[in-house]
């Protein structure tokens, strides 16, 4: 694309049908993205994971998908053929899931998938596709990765299960990386190894990487910029490092509801909503 940009979304709308029509869960929302580190933040609801999956052409069929533009690379999502599609999905755009435990084939060896991954998009024997697998393991750092090549998914810990969802989406060498909530599974100290893992791959190969998450904090200190989302829609868009010095209502109420270790309150505020945060779109 002649801007740079590896993601152009123009006012997309997303709406899920219900007995009585259809229910909005995106509303309209427009932001662009390079080879940057993204995050998106917003309550369970506030439809960050819905615009990833869009941008992916993931969505239920029943879903009702409109957008100014939605481009991938200059490609257009919405009018792309399945063909291309395919070429996109786990090839040049990779999905990382909340929690390998869903997300992995359990009756499939480790090394089998990451393999299978890196098949699906790389000419080579069964043997180069093992290969390749054993060094993906190596680049995830996995101690022991000829032992978990042939391992199964309940044989390794959450942690390293994560590993191993990162090194099949790395198989295709893709563009962007899309992280759901990649940590939340985690124990906190396996959270902060998991993300400098995608922090330095993702420097070493000049991805992009959103990142979707709830956690505000660590999306300050990780990302470039943040996108806050609510309700379907864009509260607010600033650098990562100015997020404690957000303007909109709905970012700041997020920031308050935070607990913390240096300055003590004896309760937690409740976050206000505000109807006219909506008015805009409605």
């Amino acid at each position: 694309m002649s801007n740079g940009n590896l993601v152009e979304i123009r006012d997309l709308h997303v709406d899920f049908p219900n007995p009585q029509g259809f229910t909005p869960a995106v509303r309209g929302i427009s932001f662009s993205m390079g080879r940057e580190k993204l995050g998106i933040v917003g309550e369970s609801g506030s439809g960050k994971s819905v615009t990833g999956r869009a941008l992916m052409r993931l969505l239920p069929e029943a879903a009702r998908v409109r957008a100014g533009a939605l481009r991938f690379d200059g490609t257009d999502i919405l009018a792309a053929s399945e063909r291309q599609m395919r070429g996109l999905r786990g090839g040049r755009i990779g999905l990382i899931m909340q929690d390998p435990k869903y997300s992995l084939n359990p009756v499939m060896t480790v090394g089998a998938q990451i393999a299978e991954a890196w098949r699906a998009h790389n000419k080579g024997s069964k043997r180069e596709a093992r290969d390749a697998a054993l060094t993906l393991l190596e680049q995830v750092k996995i101690r022991d990765p000829g032992r978990v090549l042939d391992s199964y998914p309940h044989e390794v810990s959450g942690g390293m299960g994560q590993r191993v969802m990162i090194a099949m989406m790395l198989a295709p060498n893709p563009d962007l990386l899309i992280a759901d909530e990649p940590t939340s599974a985690l124990d906190a100290s396996v959270q902060a190894e998991i993300l400098k893992l995608i922090e330095d791959l993702v420097s070493a190969r000049g991805m992009g990487l959103m990142l979707i998450s709830h956690d505000l904090p660590l999306v300050g200190r990780f990302c470039d910029r943040v996108v806050v989302m609510y309700a379907g829609q864009v509260m607010e868009e600033l650098p990562a490092r100015d997020l404690h010095r957000a303007q909109h209502a709905y970012t700041r109420g997020l920031l308050d509801c935070m607990p913390s270790l240096s300055q003590k309150r004896d309760r937690l505020p409740v976050l206000t909503r505000d109807a006219a945060w909506l008015e805009k779109r409605a």
